[in-house]
């Protein structure tokens, strides 16, 4: 019936289907090849030739071309090309000269008072204080700086209750570090509070440009430095004063 079908469908002559027939089954098993026989019938019978995946030659191609190709892990892969990595104080140089030169000088008192006290041996609470309230003062700046950024209409941090209500955490410490009839204290607020700033400024929006965001740290770090060293100097200071006193008392005795 099939060959019949075949003749009737294809227009092949039936002696040839007869003979390519027995071939064919051949070409299947022994793997040997009659392009003269074969070339007609596959002319003619287009729709029922085997699928490339299922014939023979197909399975030796794939073969050969797996043996000659090399598996993903050998293949020489291309270095990434390196990234230029840029110093973050080379930031500095594109920040705008008046923001980089009045912030370098806002952090001369800071650095004034400790170097001054250390130079000449003695501590004075005068200027631990001035210094004290030059930072609740810089601090309430920082805070305030925060609404500047947030109210006009094309910023990109909303005037909503997260950022102006954590711009006003910073003054209230530095207004509690003003009340303590101590400096220690009132020094240790105010790097909390700086630290707070900082936090909000570099982490909660990223919108800031680079520059900024590394003239922020780096006076920071100034401010909370200095204000840790006149903090140093009075401890020391104390020190000093209980052992002379002590040793006038046994002088005494």
């Amino acid at each position: 019936m099939f060959p019949l079908v075949q003749r009737c469908c294809f227009l092949t002559p039936f002696k040839l289907q007869k003979l390519t027939g027995p071939r064919l089954l051949l070409y299947g098993r022994n793997q040997t090849c009659w392009p003269s026989l074969s070339l007609p019938l596959q002319r003619g019978v287009c729709a029922l030739s085997r699928s490339p995946s299922l014939s023979p030659a197909a399975v030796h191609a794939s073969k050969l071309q797996a043996f000659h190709t090399s598996p993903a892990f050998f293949k020489k892969k291309t270095p990434r090309e390196s990234e230029p990595k840029d110093s973050s104080f080379l930031q500095l140089k594109d920040s705008p000269k008046p923001a980089l030169y009045l912030s370098l000088a806002g952090l001369t008192p800071f650095v004034s008072v400790p170097l001054a006290m250390a130079i000449q041996g003695t501590y004075y609470p005068e200027l631990a204080f001035a210094q004290v309230t030059y930072g609740a003062v810089t601090v309430s700046f920082l805070g305030g700086m925060r609404w500047g950024f947030a109210l006009p209409a094309d910023s990109p941090a909303k005037p909503d209750w997260l950022n102006l209500g954590n711009s006003t955490v910073p003054p209230l410490l530095a207004c509690q570090a003003l009340l303590f009839k101590d400096i220690t204290p009132g020094a240790i607020m105010l790097v909390m509070a700086l630290g707070i700033a900082l936090h909000y400024d570099v982490s909660l929006l990223p919108t800031y440009p680079r520059w900024f965001k590394v003239l922020r740290v780096l006076g920071t770090v100034v401010m909370a430095l200095s204000l840790l060293a006149t903090v140093t100097l009075k401890t020391y200071s104390e020190m000093q004063l209980r052992n002379d006193s002590n040793k006038q008392q046994n002088t005494k005795q």
